[in-house]
């Protein structure tokens, strides 16, 4: 969604008189969004745990074991309190940022299904609808069976009144001599 900046020469639009000190950085929430998703799943994946290990034990083993004068952080090891601190800090809120992108796109695709599923329910109560009015019709129509049945059964009746009756002299047959 693309934003509109106020437009100052408007009239109808009352002016911000607010004192302003510090004016607001003007961010791509999108571009910042997807870089918030792509630290999430680095911060996720196994070489990430990697690097940090690797970096703390380096940490630790040059202010154990180098020479006090080229020591940076002394035993209590403050300085990487920090430093793991201060990862920490804005890791979290990356990470927040990128599961809520996450949810907004589970969201829509979510919405979607809803409504395939909707336009699909319809499609197949128009279908069941569709084929019982074809069954009734089909009820009311003959099918081959029934005819031919019907015509057996007509025959066997015309077979039993011609067997019935005598037979009839049949023109042509006679005996012209």
């Amino acid at each position: 969604m693309v934003e509109r900046k106020r437009d100052r020469s408007r009239l109808d639009q009352p002016k911000d008189t607010r004192l302003q000190l510090f004016r607001r950085p003007n961010i791509d929430q999108d571009q910042f969004g997807k870089f918030a998703e792509t630290f999430a799943r680095f911060m996720g994946t196994a070489r990430f745990l990697l690097y940090m290990t690797l970096f703390v034990v380096v940490w630790l083993a040059w202010n154990w074991l180098a020479p006090d004068d080229v020591k940076w952080d002394d035993y209590p090891f403050i300085f990487l309190t920090l430093m793991l601190s201060l990862q920490a800090s804005y890791a979290a809120p990356l990470i927040l940022l990128a599961q809520n992108r996450q949810e907004d796109r589970d969201r829509v695709i979510q919405e979607g299904d809803r409504q395939a599923n909707t336009r699909a329910h319809a499609d197949m109560e128009f279908l069941a609808r569709e084929m019982a009015s074809l069954r009734m019709a089909l009820g009311e129509t003959a099918t081959r069976d029934y005819v031919r049945s019907e015509l057996r059964s007509l025959l066997a009746e015309l077979d039993e009144r011609a067997s019935r009756a005598e037979p009839e002299a049949v023109p042509g047959d006679e005996d012209h001599g």
